[in-house]
């Protein structure tokens, strides 16, 4: 036990060095966390801190005894290339483990894609199979796994598609879970996160149920997700690792009153997998 503590307190000294701009600044002076997030994507993140990203980055910030700072940047085709790789940041957060264009820490949550569906509509959706979906009209976001499982289940003429790019000043994430509660479509198949936080903000209630695997499916459903630093920042991992281990807790209860649906069990690294499919644009 004692060997655990002291490994704990050389993880935050060497942490603290790793931490920008390293060793530069004046003596007493505070270290800065540097990530970059898009500044208008709830439930993850946005410039007035009110993401479950944001709370969790801060959480971390204070373990480093460092003040959070973000740069900010749409989540978009080219985010990793524009921020990480840009020296913008030193982390950024919502990486599906295993992703390749950056070094990975081990997970803080995992989560699933779930259907969401309004609880007094006659709709009790637990299996792809239900007859119910092959005469509901299905909200899917487009090019993302759930479209695969359509095409598997003959359920393409039942789709109605949203856009992965959205247009912020005429939609939002959210946008999906809002016209199930609107009755403008029956069921949604949405990532889980999404769906959790957009669901519990309804006033007809909603329910957020995961979806089953589809035996012969490559794509998975379940994603298990990550902080990324740049490829060669082997300390900055080992020292997220070690913080993400000790607070997995708090993390949890962070994640669980933004509504994420979390899937059971230990989380796992794997440095030699890279799962296919997408639960945002800046993975393609």
């Amino acid at each position: 036990m004692a060997s655990v503590r002291i490994l704990t307190v050389v993880a935050l000294v060497v942490g603290a060095s790793l931490l920008s701009p390293a060793g530069s600044q004046a003596q007493g002076s505070r270290a800065t966390f540097r990530v970059c997030a898009d500044p208008n994507n709830l439930p993850y993140s946005n410039e007035r801190l009110e993401g479950f990203e944001n709370k969790i980055v801060e959480l971390i910030a204070r373990e480093f005894g460092a003040t959070p700072t973000f740069t900010w940047w749409p989540d978009r085709r080219g985010f990793i290339r524009n921020t990480l790789r840009a020296n913008q940041c030193d982390v950024v957060m919502g990486i599906p483990n295993g992703y390749d264009q950056v070094r990975w820490t081990q997970p803080y949550y995992r989560s699933t894609y779930v259907f969401v569906y309004a609880r007094d509509r006659g709709f009790q959706v637990r299996s792809w199979d239900d007859p119910a979906l092959r005469s509901a009209r299905i909200g899917v976001v487009a090019a993302t796994p759930p479209g695969d499982a359509m095409i598997k289940k003959g359920l393409m003429g039942n789709v109605v598609s949203y856009r992965l790019t959205i247009d912020y000043t005429t939609e939002h994430p959210g946008q999906i879970v809002e016209d199930v509660a609107a009755g403008k479509t029956d069921v949604a198949v949405v990532w889980g996160p999404v769906a959790g936080y957009f669901a519990k903000k309804q006033s007809v209630p909603l329910e957020v149920v995961p979806v089953p695997v589809i035996p012969g499916l490559e794509v998975p459903f379940t994603y298990e997700i990550s902080m990324g630093v740049r490829k060669g920042d082997r300390e900055r991992q080992a020292q997220l690792d070690a913080v993400l281990n000790r607070k997995e807790a708090e993390i949890r209860k962070i994640l669980e009153a933004y509504g994420v649906p979390l899937v059971p069990g230990a989380l796992v690294r794997k440095p030699d997998e890279v799962k296919p499919g997408v639960v945002s644009e800046r993975y393609q």
